[in-house]
């Protein structure tokens, strides 16, 4: 099992996260080791601390109206290696480690495996 890293939670930083109307933010991630973008979901103020403080995703589902930890169910957990914040505060990005088959409920590794015109 790949090792678990909290990142910092600094108050300055957490402030300048833009949450949309619904109090979400939209988080991308990304695996470390490749530079793929594995998936995106949503997070709010409670998940994103979460997942800083646990050193896992953790995310919000809009569908179901609750939180979600990233391989709970599937086994294909993702670590955090690295957590920004774009120059507007309205997008996140989470550099991880990928563990089991990939990011992707279908079972692929990318949510990004559908070309247009493909």
């Amino acid at each position: 099992m790949p090792d678990v890293t909290p990142i910092a939670i600094r108050e300055e930083d957490l402030a300048v996260v833009r949450y949309d109307d619904h109090g979400l933010v939209p988080a991308i991630v990304q695996e470390d080791s490749t530079g793929d973008v594995l998936m995106m979901a949503w997070m709010n103020e409670t998940t994103l601390k979460r997942s800083l403080e646990e050193g896992r995703t953790v995310f919000w589902s809009r569908s179901r109206q609750e939180e979600w930890r990233k391989g709970d169910t599937s086994g294909d957990r993702q670590f955090i290696r690295e957590a920004f914040y774009d120059c507007d505060g309205d997008t996140l990005l989470f550099k991880v480690e990928q563990e089991g088959k990939g990011a992707c409920h279908t079972g692929e590794k990318s949510c990004f495996y559908r070309p247009f015109g493909g």
